[in-house]
């Protein structure tokens, strides 16, 4: 797969502003659950932006899959395709900072954290979080096109998942060689 090179927030939009862009992942990340959380709303507010593809998005989370730490970081790769290093940095403190004011309050949360008030909140929190990740994920594959191929590769990738004996890196690897092949 050719992973596309900085974009500089030119997509066919205006310019990215670093301080929006910071703005739009903190934000995100603040009100997300980790991983792919984020997901909906940066894609929401980059495609409403013309800062970024739907393509920008497929191949920052392959990326972020196949590098080693956690899921969350598609969102620094995210950063370098729409905005170089810089969009690399700025995502990088964006995603970060969400932890450190968790820590800052984590006192406060483990004397309510078995409400069932705070409990219902968090789980209602999750669920959305499906919801909508499923809503950007079929936009990907909408994107994609409906074929026999495409279907293929996304319903091995799901079924593979679910059987969890297939690392995530060997899922999205053998999924951009059948692409490779394919296409």
């Amino acid at each position: 797969m050719e992973i596309a090179a900085p974009c500089d927030g030119q997509t066919g939009g205006g310019g990215l502003s670093p301080v929006l862009y910071f703005w739009i992942v903190l934000k995100a990340s603040l009100l997300s659950t980790g991983g792919f959380g984020n997901l909906p709303s940066i894609h929401s507010d980059l495609l409403e932006r013309n800062w970024a593809t739907e393509r920008t998005f497929v191949e920052s989370l392959a990326v972020g899959q196949i590098s080693p730490g956690p899921n969350g970081l598609w969102v620094v790769s995210l950063g370098y395709m729409v905005d170089g290093w810089q969009g690399a940095l700025v995502s990088t403190l964006a995603i970060m900072l969400p932890p450190f004011l968790l820590l800052a309050i984590d006192r406060i949360y483990r004397k309510v954290q078995h409400h069932d008030a705070v409990e219902g909140f968090m789980r209602g929190l999750g669920l959305a979080v499906i919801g909508v990740v499923s809503v950007v994920l079929w936009g990907f594959m909408s994107s994609e096109g409906f074929n026999v191929k495409t279907l293929a590769i996304a319903g091995g990738a799901v079924g593979l998942g679910l059987l969890k004996k297939v690392p995530v890196a060997g899922i999205i690897l053998g999924a951009g060689l059948l692409g490779t092949l394919w296409f």
